[in-house]
């Protein structure tokens, strides 16, 4: 028997031999770099920044020296220290091609190393990348299975469009390989490159399928991984998926009804991974389609029954299959087993497991409400959990909950958390309250008194809005007025520094109605002229109270004046102080006030009457206050959708082809960011990048607008800074107002209502109506505006980012105009409905003339 007989080769052999002899005397002629722990070891060691830098800069430059020779031996072993320095954030770019040639090199612990660098070192934006692509693909080509391994995790990694076109063909052949392991390497691979290159789906379309099939889990689970890419992709690829769901079906029970398997059991339960896979891929493919949900709900109802709920891994299946369960179309038995889930997720001491209890609530609520209500005591009392955002989500949802038969017992729970409640919560919840009550009130004399309970527990953070409907109930309400005004200056009495809205309130019906107060033989205890003189005056010196509150405190005391008998001339020495008042707004009050005492007595009477009842039309007038600078406007009318309109100038064509997007000059337009809701900026020239603004807290909404529409009904507010007493007797007739539909699109309609803003020349307050018509709840709704740079741009913050269905949000907008020109504004939506992310735009130039 020869040497060849033997698997002798001498050629072979005496080359190997040759290189570990070259190697050795390499080793004896350079020096032993240092090894990867002891650079470790001295980075660790290091007790300053500077000595760790210094650490690192010396190695970096041994490790530089080394890569200018071409044979170096240490090469594997300096990648893997550069890697190293490279994630302690160091720059280590410059062994970027020494990667390249470990990879080249056909020793495996060279190419594992190598393979590594190129993931961490190299990305798509790098042209060095393209240098690897011909020894991917030859490394794709090898016998050697954990060589095609490390060729298909970095493929993945770093692959580019380009790199995933050329080796598409290369994944599609090893995903039908006979090796497991590769064939779960190429799974994950294709996956990546889907999402670089979604239309290659269809190359790994039949070979996906044969996936299922398999009974290895890495396998499965890679499978399914990758089937429910595509879907999500394409509606063509989801409606030739749909056959596999019985395969799904019958491996998912495989899983639930398995024995004890020590190889996927996790805490009792067998393979928990591949179970969320399956569920998440089930409930794309029965979504919108009667049949394929048809075949999943008994193996729902099982998941949902057989699943232990003591750990988070039970925990984690169960979600999933109330999630695939609500997003089918499932049968209503099936609906009420997944919120009782959700009841059961909300009596867990885990606070994450509660949140996402209430989320997923809050999201359902709309598809199935009586099987949610059945849970309203448990969520009514996460109201008073310690964590902010399960009291966030549990005050959405319980407002979501209410209607005509449980309002009362709601609402009890609802004002207790607004007493107790932070900063940030109440003019939120105080203004929803309102609205709830508004709807669902079965009687006027309880509406008053939750409106009354919201101004007392919601102190100054109470939004105008709650300010002018409560005055507006109230002057409606004819039979409540005696009560209600009694009731109001019982709270007046005591300290409302801290509740300014509730003396606005107050001051303002007391001068309406204040001869009922004085003659109330009902009350408990008979008021006198001189104990409402003593509250004014307190109430009008006092340095505490905002200017608007003692605005309307010298209204409703000059409106006293014709209700009393005893002390008008106490009330005409008030008058005459403030005449001479430092505040240019109550020295003009006083002023004008003091001459309907002298001048003007014989139509102080008439000009202070009783104003007639302010007519309400419940949910619409709901609709129309929903502000937050305290102006009132009538019903929006209905309107066609706007569209884009041709511009008049090229220049200021040019300027709003820009706004929202385009390629001119950012600085031709003004653009105001708002995002979230936060106190109100001015317009600044920026670049339309800046659209996302800044998210800051929510104080106190109290406005120095907040009463203007008030005063303005009593036709006693002049702006023109003119004693002339014929202007308290004019009409005001100037306030014109007008209305468009601003955008109805997708069951999503917005309303835009303008009018004059008094306060600032040349400017028109636009009030906003964003309605919700569909039958899904619209999340992190962002309305974005922008407008010529000629025009300057003010945005109040929206009342919320969350309309529910067949309800609305406001938001405020001012626009000043000092040239005059035409008004011309583009607007931008954005929003998320049923998990579909919207956006929208749309310009709107056929403003009425009546608001330039």
């Amino acid at each position: 028997m020869n040497a060849s007989d033997a698997g002798f080769n001498p050629s072979f052999n005496m080359a190997a031999i040759r290189q570990v002899i070259n190697e050795a005397v390499e080793r004896v002629r350079m020096p032993t770099p240092m090894r990867l722990r002891d650079l470790i070891r001295q980075i660790r060691a290091a007790r300053t920044a500077a000595e760790e830098r210094s650490v690192v800069n010396r190695e970096c430059a041994y490790i530089r020296s080394t890569f200018r020779d071409e044979d170096c031996v240490w090469r594997c072993r300096n990648i893997a220290k550069l890697l190293y320095i490279h994630m302690l954030g160091y720059p280590a770019h410059f062994g970027q091609l020494e990667c390249l040639k470990l990879i080249a090199s056909p020793r495996f612990t060279d190419k594992r190393i190598g393979y590594l660098g190129a993931m961490l070192l190299l990305d798509e934006r790098q042209d060095v990348h393209l240098l690897i692509t011909n020894c991917l693909k030859n490394d794709l080509n090898s016998p050697t299975q954990f060589i095609v391994g490390l060729a298909l995790c970095t493929l993945g990694a770093i692959a580019s469009p380009e790199m995933s076109r050329d080796l598409a063909s290369e994944v599609e052949r090893l995903l039908k390989s006979q090796n497991a392991y590769i064939r779960k390497k190429a799974a994950l691979c294709a996956f990546r490159i889907i999402l670089k290159v979604p239309e290659l789906m269809e190359i790994f379309l039949p070979a996906t399928r044969s996936l299922l099939s398999e009974k290895n889990h890495g396998i499965l689970i890679t499978g399914v991984t990758l089937i429910t890419e595509m879907c999500e992709h394409s509606v063509d690829t989801l409606t030739h998926f749909r056959r596999i769901v019985p395969n799904l079906v019958r491996i998912l029970k495989n899983l639930i009804l398995a024995g004890y398997s020590p190889e996927h059991d996790v805490s009792g339960v067998s393979d928990p991974f591949l179970q969320v896979k399956i569920l998440r891929l089930l409930r794309i493919l029965g979504k919108n389609d009667a049949d394929a949900s048809e075949a999943m709900n008994d193996i729902l109802a099982q998941v949902a029954t057989n699943t232990e709920s003591n750990r988070n891994v039970g925990y984690t299946i169960l979600y999933e299959t109330v999630l695939s369960i609500m997003d089918i179309k499932s049968e209503s038995g099936l609906r009420v087993l997944a919120v009782n889930i959700l009841g059961r997720f909300l009596l867990n001491n885990d606070k994450n497991i509660r949140y996402v209890a209430l989320n997923t609530l809050l999201k359902t609520v709309h598809i199935d409400t009586t099987a949610v209500q059945r849970h309203r005591s448990t969520i009514l009392d996460c109201l008073e959990d310690m964590d902010v955002s399960i009291r966030k989500r549990a005050l959405e949802l319980s407002f979501a909950l209410i209607n005509s038969h449980n309002i009362r017992n709601v609402m009890i729970k609802l004002l207790k958390f607004l007493e107790k409640a932070d900063p940030e919560f109440k003019a939120h919840c105080s203004s929803n309250i309102v609205l709830a009550a508004e709807k669902y009130a079965q009687n006027v004399k309880w509406h008053l008194d939750t409106l009354l309970k919201v101004l007392v527990a919601a102190g100054n953070y109470v939004r105008d809005d709650v300010v002018s409907s409560t005055i507006q109930l109230i002057s409606d309400s004819v039979s409540q007025q005696s009560y209600i005004v009694y009731e109001l200056w019982s709270a007046l009495q005591k300290d409302t520094a801290d509740r300014q809205p509730l003396t606005q309130v107050a001051t303002w019906v007391i001068g309406e109605f204040g001869d009922l107060l004085l003659s109330n033989t009902e009350a408990p205890l008979r008021v006198t002229e001189d104990e409402i003189l003593e509250v004014y005056q307190k109430l009008m010196w006092s340095p505490e109270n905002t200017m608007i509150t003692k605005q309307y405190t010298i209204n409703s005391l000059m409106k006293l004046s014709s209700r009393f008998s005893t002390r008008v001339n106490n009330i005409r020495e008030i008058m005459q102080v403030f005449a001479s008042n430092l505040q240019m707004e109550l020295q003009q009050r006083g002023s004008e006030y003091s001459q309907l005492f002298s001048k003007y007595d014989h139509l102080r009477p008439a000009l202070l009457e009783r104003m007639p009842p302010l007519e309400v039309t419940h949910r619409q007038t709901a609709i129309q206050e929903m502000m937050t600078n305290g102006e009132q406007t009538p019903s929006p009318s209905s309107g066609d959708e706007t569209s884009m309109p041709e511009t008049d100038s090229a220049q200021d064509s040019n300027a709003l082809l820009i706004l929202l997007g385009g390629d001119s000059n950012d600085n031709d337009v003004v653009v105001n960011p708002v995002s979230k809701p936060a106190p109100p900026t001015a317009a600044t020239n920026q670049d339309l990048l800046d659209l996302l603004g800044s998210e800051d807290s929510a104080g106190p909404a109290l406005s120095n607008n907040s009463v203007n529409n008030v005063i303005n009904m009593n036709s006693l507010n002049n702006n023109n800074n003119n004693n002339n007493l014929s202007d308290l007797v004019e009409t005001s007739s100037s306030n014109h107002v007008s209305e468009m539909v601003a955008y109805d699109k997708n069951g999503l309609k917005i309303t835009f209502t303008l009018k004059p803003f008094f306060e600032t020349p040349n400017t028109t307050a636009v009030s906003i109506i964003a309605r919700n018509n569909t039958t899904l709840p619209i999340s992190e709704f962002l309305f974005q505006v922008a407008v010529p740079k000629t025009f300057q741009l003010v945005m109040l913050p929206p009342s919320s980012t969350l309309i529910a269905p067949s309800s609305f949000i406001t938001q405020e907008l001012r626009v000043t105009n000092p040239n005059k020109s035409a008004l011309r504004m583009r607007i931008r939506l954005s929003y998320s409905q049923g998990g579909v992310p919207v956006q929208e735009l749309t310009e709107i130039n056929d403003f009425p003339s009546d608001s330039t």
